[in-house]
C-alpha cells in the first residue's frame, strides 16, 4: 500500500504567497475595473541591465554553433563564475573563500530548503520569529519538527527567537542551545540589519556550542551602513560554523532567470564529516547544474559595466524604500526597515490583525502587501511592504494608503 509523507500534513494551509495570490485573484475577478498595485511579493520589476543582456545574447549565440555549444553544466558550477564570485564577493572583502567552496545553483530559495537534507533529523532548529517561511516549512516536511500548535501559532520542537520592536527586530541568543540556526540579514521580512559586532556574537556562540549557522545574505547588495557586514565570513571563526546562501534575484534582477549559490568552507566539520563533501554529493546527485547561458549572465554581474548598472538599479529600489518609509512615517505609521533592505515593516493601525489590514488595504486602496502573521506569531500586528515596484506605482500606492487609512 502506498503511503505519503505525513509530515506535509503538519503544514497549515497553503504557502503564504500562494494564499495571497489566490485572494488577490478572487478580488480582481469580482472587481474587474480595479487597478491593483502590489507591494507584497518581493519580485523585481526593472529589466535586466544591458551588461547582463549582452552576455545572455552572446551565450545564446554560442549555443547555436557546434564548436561552442555546451551541454550539461558542471554540477557545482562553471569555474568562470565561481572564480568571479570568490574574488568579488569574498576575497575583495578580505574573506578567504575559495572558488571550490562555492556551489552554484538555481536560487537561494531552493538552497535554503535543500540544505537541511545534509543534516540528521534529530537536529534542533532555531529560527527568527518572524521568519521567511521556507526555513520552517522545509524542516517540517523533513520531519524535524512536531505538530503545529494553534494556540502559539508555531511548530512544536522548533526554537523560535522573537524579533520584537524593543530589541530592534533582532534575535537574541537562545537559552536552549540549537543545532541549526537560520539567520537572514538584512532581514526578510522586517528589513532589520545586524552590525558586525552583533553577528560576531552569533559566530562565537555557534563555535562554542557546536551549532551550524545557515546564513541567508540574499539582500546584502542593499546595505547602506558601514558597520553592517555583507557576509558572515567577515566575522572571525565563521569558516568553522557557517554556511552562506546567496541569490542573484534581488541584486541583479534574476527572479525570472534563476541563479544563486551556497558557500560551505572546507573547515566546517560536524559529526566527523566535512559538510562541504556532503553538500557536493547531494548537489551532484540531485542537480544537473545551472544553465550555461544563465551562468554567463551571472558572470556579467561582476563586470565593470555590470557593477555600475546594478548599483544604479539597486539605488532605484532603495529610492522606493525611502519614499515608502518616510511617507508612511510622516503619515503617522510606526515603520522600520527600508535602510539596509528593500522591505518596510509597519505596525497595523488600530487593533487590526495583519490579515484584516491586508483585506482592508486591498478593498479600500487596491494595494497588496504581506500580512506579518504569515511570517510567524511575532509578525502579528505588522505588515510588510516591498520596494520592488516601479517608482510610479510606489508613489500611487502610498498616496492611496495615506488617503484611505485613518490612524
Amino acid at each position: 500500500m502506498v503511503t505519503v509523507n505525513h509530515n506535509y500534513l503538519k503544514l497549515p494551509g497553503s504557502y503564504l504567497f500562494s494564499t495571497i495570490g489566490k485572494k488577490v485573484k478572487a478580488y480582481q475577478a469580482e472587481h474587474t475595473d480595479a487597478r491593483i498595485i502590489s507591494l507584497g511579493i518581493g519580485d523585481v520589476t526593472q529589466p535586466l541591465v544591458p551588461a547582463i543582456i549582452d552576455s545572455l545574447h552572446k551565450a545564446v549565440e554560442e549555443m547555436a554553433h557546434a564548436e561552442t555549444f555546451r551541454g550539461y553544466a558542471p554540477d557545482l558550477g562553471y569555474d568562470f563564475l565561481r572564480n568571479a564570485i570568490a574574488k568579488n564577493d569574498y576575497q575583495d572583502r578580505g574573506c578567504q573563500i575559495c572558488a571550490d567552496e562555492i556551489f552554484v545553483s538555481d536560487g537561494a530559495k531552493s538552497d535554503s530548503g535543500n540544505i537541511q537534507e545534509i543534516f540528521g533529523l534529530d537536529n534542533k532548529v532555531a529560527v527568527c520569529d518572524p521568519v521567511y517561511p521556507v526555513y520552517v516549512d522545509t524542516n517540517v516536511m523533513a520531519g524535524r519538527t512536531g505538530f503545529y500548535n494553534t494556540q502559539r501559532e508555531n511548530f512544536d520542537g522548533v526554537i523560535y527567537m522573537p524579533c520584537r520592536e524593543e530589541n530592534g527586530f533582532l534575535p537574541e541568543l537562545p537559552e536552549e542551545v540549537p543545532d541549526l540556526i537560520y539567520l537572514c540579514f538584512p532581514n526578510n521580512p522586517t528589513g532589520g540589519a545586524i552590525t558586525k559586532e552583533g553577528l560576531q556574537q552569533w559566530v562565537d556562540y555557534a563555535n562554542k556550542n557546536g551549532c551550524v549557522i545557515i546564513y541567508d545574505a540574499a539582500y546584502e547588495a542593499y546595505i547602506s551602513e558601514e558597520n553592517v557586514p555583507h557576509t558572515i565570513y567577515e566575522c572571525e571563526g565563521a569558516r568553522t560554523c557557517a554556511i552562506e546562501l546567496r541569490s542573484f534575484s534581488k541584486n541583479a534582477g534574476f527572479t525570472g532567470v534563476r541563479l544563486g549559490f551556497t558557500v560551505i568552507p572546507k573547515e566546517l566539520v560536524r559529526d566527523g564529516v566535512a559538510l562541504h563533501d556532503l553538500w557536493a554529493r547531494r548537489h551532484g546527485t540531485k542537480f544537473n547544474g545551472a544553465p550555461y547561458i544563465v551562468q554567463r549572465a551571472g558572470e556579467a554581474v561582476y563586470s565593470t559595466e555590470g557593477k555600475a548598472q546594478l548599483k544604479e538599479q539597486v539605488g532605484y529600489y532603495m529610492r522606493n524604500a525611502k519614499t515608502i518609509r518616510e511617507s508612511l512615517a510622516n503619515a503617522g505609521f510606526s515603520v522600520s526597515g527600508g535602510v539596509n533592505a528593500p522591505y518596510i515593516w509597519l505596525k497595523t493601525p488600530g487593533k487590526m490583525t495583519s490579515w484584516e489590514f491586508f483585506d482592508y488595504l486591498l478593498e479600500k486602496a487596491n494595494v497588496v502587501g504581506t500580512p506579518g502573521s504569515g511570517f510567524g506569531a511575532q509578525g502579528e500586528g505588522y505588515f510588510r511592504l516591498t520596494a520592488f515596484g516601479t517608482y510610479e506605482n510606489t508613489l500611487e500606492a502610498i498616496s492611496r494608503i495615506e488617503k484611505e487609512v485613518s490612524l
